[in-house]
């Protein structure tokens, strides 16, 4: 069930999920507009509740006409939880005010892109281009290659560490767009997502090291395993610029095409592995 949900998903997004309607982020907006207090207590009260409702639901529709209830209900988990598709439109904005040379625009589109980690005050034009590319492969990642991850590791409970991932996500996002930086620490949110993405940037950072550079990025990778400190935005990006390093960092609308290019290709490498994997525990 996991492989053919994941398919489905993965195939629907790419053709018709645009925008931000169905999106979790989008559904969980008026609960998070509602707080104000925060703490790393109340946001892994509030992830905990998302992934017991999932539980609860998946129990009830265990069984009932012949399991086809349970395979929706994993495809419409999976259509909120994996996917970019607000970001995506700002990513195409983006690329039509730099091919433009709508300055104001591109910029407003970028400050969009990079709205978690943002970007160095001062830095110069390549220093700019290689962050915006950092932040388009950290968007890949948090929206497509972690939650593939959690989907697929939480076996028939699945959209349970699903919906955990895509909780927590969502409410950085919130603290990142709508409170000062002191809040979003209050909340714990970033300590969460440091421990919950170690595992899965690691083998997302192992594709890309086996693309790129293997002999700069395996001792790179090797490395980051006993690295706990390290954010993983750094750690994952740094081994992806092995791979980017053959192209320069100096047209504003290639350079976050060839990084939306090489995502793409980590993605579609992992799914292959995915579904090779679930084929070979099947028969065996």
């Amino acid at each position: 069930m996991t492989l053919f949900s994941l398919l489905l998903v993965l195939g629907w997004e790419r053709l018709f999920k645009m925008g931000e309607h169905w999106q979790l982020d989008h559904l969980l907006t008026p609960l998070f507009r509602g707080r104000h207090k925060f703490s790393l207590l109340r946001t892994l009260l509030m992830t905990l509740v998302a992934m017991a409702i999932v539980f609860v639901c998946l129990l009830a529709l265990k069984g009932l006409f012949f399991g086809v209830l349970k395979l929706l209900f994993w495809i419409v988990v999976g259509l909120l939880c994996i996917g970019a598709g607000s970001v995506r439109l700002h990513y195409h904005a983006y690329l039509k005010a730099a091919s433009h040379n709508d300055v104001d625009a591109h910029k407003a589109m970028a400050e969009e892109l990079t709205l978690i980690h943002g970007i160095p005050v001062d830095c110069d034009e390549r220093e700019y281009l290689r962050e915006l590319q950092n932040a388009l492969l950290w968007i890949n990642f948090r929206f497509y290659l972690a939650p593939l991850f959690w989907f697929v590791v939480g076996g028939p409970w699945g959209p349970v560490l699903l919906v955990g991932y895509a909780s927590l996500r969502a409410w950085q996002s919130w603290m990142a767009r709508h409170h000062s930086p002191v809040e979003r620490s209050q909340s714990g949110v970033d300590a969460i997502l440091h421990v919950v993405d170690w595992i899965p940037v690691r083998l997302a950072g192992a594709a890309y090291a086996l693309l790129g550079h293997g002999e700069r990025a395996l001792p790179a990778w090797f490395a980051s395993l006993g690295d706990r400190h390290t954010s993983q935005y750094q750690v994952l990006t740094r081994l992806a610029q092995f791979s980017l390093a053959r192209d320069p960092h100096t047209d504003k609308v290639e350079t976050p095409r060839v990084a939306v290019a090489l995502a793409k290709k980590v993605s579609l490498v992992l799914v292959v592995v995915v579904a090779l994997l679930t084929i070979y525990g099947t028969l065996v």
